[in-house]
């Protein structure tokens, strides 16, 4: 029978006669040349019964197959022609229980949520936002879980490169990432509780508590008293070439010291303004120190102002007499032109001048010793003379 409209005021079973037809012996497709309205609900399938219970349902798809399919006949031009099916459940025997979106035309399941999957395993509100297990995600993407939710990042080695896997993770202990491809070892650590701009990343330079670096490595500390350092260790254990160095700008002075953080008082300190404590520094470009210094090389020094005292060999040089360095040593208890033991007590000794001044009167002792021995050859020239 063939309807121009088919109206049907109650539930209509497809596998079924129509209520009030005879059913005929051999089933045949029923065609309906316009549209088919149905003002209550839909069962489909093999297993649907006349007086099916469909309680809120509108449409149910009944048998032990199920599949919806959407054969698109698209033929001509650049027409989209792609076949899709919606699948609930494999058909074999002990196969699994999901629902899947397949691309038929590849033949490709591209999306599948299985049976047991916990409530509101993906989740896409009114915003836009992406909830995976959450109704309510307050950023782009919400991810909730009741331990160590995980984002995996697998290379698979499909496309020809190297397997590797790759685990971005966060936990009540710390953030992390992880090399799960390389036993699992935790490559990235963030623990919680850190301050403000502990580290940032800006115009190709890392801040370490500055949000603006202004060079490569920008480390600024703010806590009072606290030092901005950097710390390096050689944690070899087995063998001598462990230990630990400081580079730091101390928070008591404003110096800027290298420690040797396990030896006490092994440091080279810059001072600054506010220094209060003594040790090895450099300060204004002179170098301090109230220890030794030793070193195993030569000690050169190339820009002293102070001329090298050739001048005690010019003719014109007033070389003091004995006798006045006598009086002079008598008066004063040291040699002209070095400093005194209280001079020294006061001001300090300078190593570069003392150097050219104990020259000055070695050269100074030459011209002594020289001019002794042509006295003594005078005399024992005039001895043998009147010897003869």
């Amino acid at each position: 029978m063939l309807f121009e409209t088919s109206v049907l005021r109650g539930s209509l079973v497809a596998a079924t006669a129509l209520a009030g037809l005879a059913a005929p012996a051999a089933r045949a497709d029923q065609i309906i040349n316009d549209d088919l309205i149905v003002n209550q609900s839909l069962c489909v399938g093999n297993d649907c019964v006349n007086g099916e219970n469909f309680g809120f349902d509108t449409v149910i798809l009944k048998e032990n197959n199920l599949r919806l399919f959407f054969n698109d006949t698209s033929s001509s031009g650049s027409f989209p022609s792609n076949d899709w099916r919606l699948e609930a459940n494999d058909s074999a025997n002990g196969g699994g229980n999901y629902f899947s979106v397949v691309d038929a035309t590849s033949g490709r399941r591209v999306s599948s949520i299985e049976a047991g999957a916990p409530a509101h395993s993906l989740y896409v509100d009114d915003g836009g936002r992406l909830g995976m297990g959450t109704s309510t995600p307050v950023v782009q993407a919400h991810m909730v879980d009741g331990n160590t939710p995980t984002l995996r990042l697998e290379q698979d080695g499909s496309s020809g490169f190297t397997p590797i896997t790759w685990d971005l993770a966060g936990n009540e202990a710390n953030f992390f990432l992880r090399e799960a491809s390389n036993a699992s070892t935790l490559v990235m650590r963030v623990y919680p509780g850190n301050p403000e701009s502990t580290m940032v990343l800006r115009n190709g330079r890392m801040g370490v508590g500055t949000a603006n670096p202004s060079e490569k490595l920008h480390i600024r500390e703010t806590a009072s008293n606290e030092n901005a350092d950097i710390r390096i260790e050689s944690a070899n254990a087995a063998g001598p070439g462990s230990g630990e160095w400081e580079f730091a700008v101390r928070g008591v002075d404003g110096d800027f010291a290298i420690n040797d953080v396990g030896t006490s008082g092994a440091e080279f300190i810059f001072r600054g303004p506010a220094s209060v404590e003594p040790g090895l520094h450099i300060t204004n470009g002179a170098l301090y120190s109230d220890g030794d210094i030793v070193t195993d090389g030569s000690f050169v020094s190339s820009g002293t102002t102070l001329s090298v005292p050739d001048y005690v060999f010019a003719e014109d040089y007033d070389l003091m007499s004995l006798t006045e360095l006598r009086d002079f040593i008598s008066l004063n208890s040291h040699l002209p032109n070095v400093p005194s033991a209280a001079e020294v007590q006061t001001s300090g000794l300078d190593l570069t001048s003392m150097q050219l001044t104990l020259l000055e009167k070695v050269e100074e002792l030459t011209l002594y010793t020289l001019a002794q021995q042509d006295r003594i050859d005078a005399l024992e020239a005039a001895l043998e003379r009147t010897a003869q």
